[in-house]
């Protein structure tokens, strides 16, 4: 009998403790003065604290620096392959770096590691005159892929981060640039580094991001410190496949940044996922075809991309069909001829198209003529 009223009490106490949800996050979670969550597939923010506010970011000005050269790999105006000879100019960089000597000599692919997993700002700059040929001239391209972008907060006057009058960005412009990066996975196989080595192993590379070891999905991306811009991040992770970018600026200390950062990707986590629906009734039917060989044609959908959803709002998603009664010929199989729409609270979450499952040709002439002439084949047929 004691051993039950024991066990009565455990239990009771149990269900006292308020259930652990997930909920909003306040600015006073975050220590660092300008931070932003997004989404990196849509670009939608989730979490922001001044995040227009113009600060300088140390180092993560090489998400831009990397975005150009993955670009110009993209278009074979470089190869991996290629030698890049350290200049005097990247050679003086300060900071972190590799300890470039001028006239030295290493691979695209040795200076994209260089760059990404210890932030050699030697390297970088190396990388955008091997590009450029100046790094002016280079700088002048990150801005005008920043303007291209829509980064309003940013203007770089240098392609590693090196504290400079004028050189700022924001929170925001961070996460975009860094969405804009991440579309070329092939990043991912340097940010995900945690040591590694140049020189037949006699320099030492360990990546600067501590997030690497400490969190759960982490895939990137940049650190950067300096006297000006503080302690920052971009931190990129991936679960169950939502996407997302955590932007801290300038936190005290290394150690807040990647602090605030986990708090951000662990409120993202918490509150949002991907969502798949089903293929509505409605939208896989027969819609009629004028001046055809054939009067319908039958619509297909293919839900082939999850969205974006706050989670427990999966019954809260209405859809909406938009169809016309019927199309006129030709009609080529996949076309589209119509759309479905998901909304949440109003507000439209994705789209995809209603498209023809068969091609259905336009009624000719000859084709009439054809038509009448075996039915009246077929009427003689029958009277004898």
């Amino acid at each position: 009998m004691k051993v039950f009223r024991k066990l009565c009490m455990i239990l009771a106490l149990v269900m006292a403790v308020p259930a652990v949800t997930a909920g909003a996050l306040s600015d006073g979670e975050i220590t660092a003065p300008s931070a932003v969550l997004m989404d990196a597939k849509t670009g939608r923010v989730l979490y922001e604290k001044n995040a227009h506010e113009v600060r300088a970011c140390a180092s993560i000005t090489k998400v831009m620096t990397l975005t150009l050269v993955m670009e110009a790999l993209d278009s074979k105006k470089i190869a991996w392959t290629d030698t890049v000879t350290a200049s005097e100019h990247a050679a003086s960089m300060g900071g972190s770096d590799i300890w470039l000597e001028p006239g030295e000599t290493m691979t695209v692919d040795e200076m994209v590691k260089a760059t990404v997993v210890a932030s050699a700002n030697d390297a970088a700059v190396a990388l955008a005159e091997h590009i450029s040929g100046t790094e002016d001239a280079f700088v002048a391209e990150m801005n005008k892929k920043a303007k291209a972008l829509g980064m309003k907060e940013t203007v770089f006057k240098n392609c590693n981060g090196l504290d400079e009058e004028g050189h700022v960005t924001s929170a925001y412009d961070v996460a975009v640039m860094s969405r804009e990066l991440i579309k070329h996975p092939k990043i991912y196989e340097y940010s995900g580094i945690w040591m590694d080595h140049l020189r037949d192993g006699k320099t030492q590379l360990v990546n600067t991001n501590k997030l690497l070891k400490t969190y759960s999905g982490i895939t990137g991306l940049k650190t950067g410190t300096t006297s000006q811009a503080g302690s920052c991040v971009s931190a990129t992770a991936e679960r169950d496949g939502l996407s997302l970018i955590a932007v801290v600026l300038g936190s005290k200390t290394g150690k807040e940044r990647f602090t605030d950062a986990a708090k951000l990707l662990d409120y993202g986590f918490a509150n949002y996922g991907m969502y798949t629906p089903a293929v509505p009734k409605g939208a896989v039917t027969e819609i009629a075809v004028t001046n055809g060989m054939t009067d319908k044609v039958k619509t297909a959908v293919k839900i082939d991309k999850a969205f974006l959803i706050q989670k427990g709002t999966e019954d809260k998603i209405t859809t909406h069909i938009i169809l016309p009664k019927e199309t006129e010929a030709p009609v080529q199989k996949g076309a589209m001829l119509g759309k479905v729409i998901y909304k949440s609270g109003g507000t439209q979450v994705a789209e995809y198209p209603i498209t023809a499952a068969d091609s259905v040709e336009e009624i000719r002439f000859g084709d009439i003529f054809t038509l009448l002439l075996r039915c009246l084949v077929g009427k003689t047929a029958l009277q004898e």
